[in-house]
């Protein structure tokens, strides 16, 4: 048959929808949040239920296409589209189950991070994610989750009870640490390559009231290097992000700040609100802060939904851990910075440590509990005729953070080749997860993401 026609009879067994190409929301469905990814899948999926998504890898898996899954669209290399393929779009499988005596909750991974927290935060509970509210929980769960909690509740996969799968051979499966425990490991970090997770059950902690928000500062090298130490140094209920990078006209900044280089910083503290306000006084005391919005909140409202386009038709970037941060780097930032050409150049500097570093490095896919920062460089560019320049001037700079040293985040990486996945699982994390990899996926349909191939 051809795929039409077995398009049409997939649809009769369907309770979701399939958008082909001649529909009038196609390509609304297969945009993606971040630019250079405009890839024409053959059809579009929009699964309701388990039963619908082992339906479509059957049949992407009998008709031989390539497979791309789709939680929110943020997968920075674009795995969340396919060319030619089939996608199966998660966005309508978002029911949330909250049992709030448990402090536990099952949620579909077609939901954001926003959504299932604001969600929780009604009965005064949140699980750690990431920072941006309208990333999907599916893709950002299974690569690890590095977000405002960190710290003080460690990665999103912690949290992390139970998960319903769809392996390759269509199977819907339950994994935790009684079921299918070695595929319980493999998805805690190791991304989208087992299958397509449809439900999570999550723990839930009891947070409400956060002290926390904006603090920015004027970027001296002095001031990069104490914001680090001071994050190195607080108490794990703190977690930050530095942000250095020209300032852009934002309209809560006075207009002489506007292009000077800052450091702008998200801090949550969760935890006792004067320990909490304690805490951010020696970031305050490193500079006349040029806006501080850093006040007693609530947890919800650190993780804003609305999301704009993204403001570059070209974004170079990657993603290093670093165990030591001196002054120097501090100071090579700020050369780097000063001196490129890109539209906007950002570097995004994590304290990590607390939480996170009290499970066992061998106890879960992610591979990196003992690093105690990571840095993100990116360069964003409307020029694409320019591209290798700033990907050259990304790789220098990440090069000289780290010391050389490759290893990176998976969430956090790009179209960067198999040498860079590799080294996102280090030790002997590689070899056992594609021991698993070929155990439950033996055909690599699982393929379009950071790619763990089969033995």
């Amino acid at each position: 048959m051809t795929i039409p026609a077995t398009l049409s009879k997939l649809q009769a067994s369907l309770s979701g929808q399939i958008i082909a190409a001649d529909h009038a929301e196609y390509d609304e469905t297969r945009a993606v949040f971040y630019p250079g990814h405009d890839k024409r899948p053959v059809a579009i999926i929009r699964v309701a239920n388990e039963t619908d998504v082992a339906a479509a890898v059957n049949y992407a898996r009998e008709a031989g296409l390539e497979l791309a899954v789709r939680s929110g669209g943020h997968s920075i290399a674009g795995h969340s589209v396919t060319e030619g393929g089939l996608v199966i779009n998660l966005r309508d499988m978002r029911h949330l189950d909250i049992d709030p005596k448990g402090r536990t909750a099952w949620a579909q991974t077609g939901l954001t991070s926003g959504e299932y927290t604001r969600a929780a935060a009604e009965h005064g509970l949140a699980t750690g994610f990431g920072d941006t509210g309208s990333v999907g929980i599916g893709g950002l769960t299974l690569g690890g989750g590095i977000g405002y909690l960190v710290r003080k509740h460690g990665l999103t996969i912690d949290s992390l009870l139970a998960a319903e799968l769809v392996t390759a051979d269509g199977q819907l499966r339950r994994v935790d640490a009684d079921n299918h425990p070695d595929l319980f490991w493999a998805i805690r970090g190791g991304g989208g390559n087992f299958g397509v997770a449809t439900r999570f059950h999550f723990q839930l902690q009891p947070i409400d009231q956060i002290v926390g928000g904006m603090l920015i500062l004027p970027a001296t090298p002095e001031a990069i290097h104490g914001f680090l130490h001071a994050a190195n140094e607080a108490p794990e209920e703190l977690s930050t992000i530095a942000n250095i990078m020209k300032a852009p006209p934002m309209p809560f900044l006075p207009d002489v700040a506007h292009g000077k280089l800052i450091i702008l910083g998200m801090l949550v503290f969760a935890g006792d609100e004067q320990a909490g306000l304690k805490a951010i006084e020696p970031f305050r005391a490193l500079a006349e802060p040029i806006a501080d919005m850093v006040q007693t909140s609530r947890y919800v409202d650190m993780l804003a939904e609305e999301e704009s386009e993204f403001p570059a038709s070209g974004e170079a970037a990657r993603t290093v851990f670093i165990d030591e941060f001196t002054l120097s780097k501090a100071e090579r930032i700020v050369e780097a910075i000063e001196a490129s050409e890109a539209m906007m150049s950002v570097v995004q500097l994590r304290a990590l440590g607390g939480a996170m570093t009290r499970v066992p490095n061998e106890g879960t896919a992610y591979a990196h509990r003992g690093r105690p920062m990571m840095a993100a460089v990116g360069a964003l560019f409307n020029d694409l005729e320019n591209e290798a320049q700033y990907t050259a001037w990304v790789e220098g700079l990440t090069s000289a953070l780290s010391g050389g040293a490759p290893e990176g985040y998976v969430n956090f990486l790009g179209d960067e080749g198999p040498e860079r996945i590799r080294a996102a699982y280090p030790g002997g994390h590689w070899d056992r997860l594609r021991q698993i990899k070929t155990r439950y996926d033996p055909e690599n349909l699982f393929r379009l993401n950071q790619n763990i191939p089969p033995q």
